[in-house]
């Protein structure tokens, strides 16, 4: 920790800046991950970072799979969430249609199976795949298809989100189900309100304390 707490320590005020790729550089494993994207169908928000001592620069090939251009499906990220290693979000290119009686895709392969596209591929995309703001995604956690994370929410470490999860739920297991709420409903609804992670980086600094001691009447007071 103390390479940590230096850096920290002597570090400019505010935060290191969102366009620095390795943000702690006592530890290149961690990457702020929008500084690490090519693609123009993912998009990755501000001070989101991604934990992999294998490169967090391998995201977009080893951590999302069967993500196609000519399916135009994309995946959104929001800002201030936190990706641990071995996490994957599983993109449409990987969906096989049923409505047959094989769900082999023998018309990828062409040489005479071109032709024979299954009559409902057109529907087995599920949309984009979209995380919310300041969400923590557990080790070794997979994501499906389609499938919306609300702000503020927890998946747990190997967990397998196959539905869309509410703002600030915590859920875990295969399939991910709802341990708990993060806090009561009117907490979230005032969380949600502030958006936060939405204010000028100077705001968030000067209102750390409140936000890490989840004094959520002392981040209204800081609220433009």
């Amino acid at each position: 920790m103390e390479p940590r707490a230096q850096e920290h320590r002597h570090g400019p005020p505010g935060g290191p800046p969102p366009e620095c790729r390795h943000p702690i550089a006592a530890f290149p494993q961690i990457a702020f991950l929008k500084n690490v994207i090519t693609s123009p169908m993912i998009e990755v928000g501000d001070y989101t970072y991604f934990d992999d001592p294998e490169g967090p620069e391998n995201f977009e090939r080893r951590n999302v799979l069967y993500h196609f251009d000519f399916i135009g499906d994309r995946l959104v990220i929001g800002k201030f969430c936190s990706i641990a290693r071995g996490v994957r979000f599983l993109m449409n290119g990987g969906n096989h249609s049923l409505a047959g009686l094989s769900a082999y895709p023998f018309y990828i392969f062409g040489r005479g199976w071109e032709g024979h596209v299954p009559p409902d591929e057109d529907r087995t995309s599920k949309g984009d795949t979209v995380v919310g703001n300041d969400v923590w995604l557990g080790y070794g956690a997979t994501v499906l298809p389609g499938v919306t994370i609300g702000d503020g929410a927890v998946i747990g470490a190997c967990s397998v989100v196959s539905g869309n999860v509410a703002p600030y739920t915590i859920v875990a297991g295969n399939p991910a189900r709802p341990i708990r709420r993060r806090f009561d409903e009117a907490t979230i609804d005032r969380l949600l309100a502030l958006r936060w992670w939405d204010w000028p980086i100077d705001r968030i600094t000067a209102s750390l304390d409140a936000i890490v001691r989840g004094d959520v009447a002392g981040l209204e007071r800081a609220w433009p």
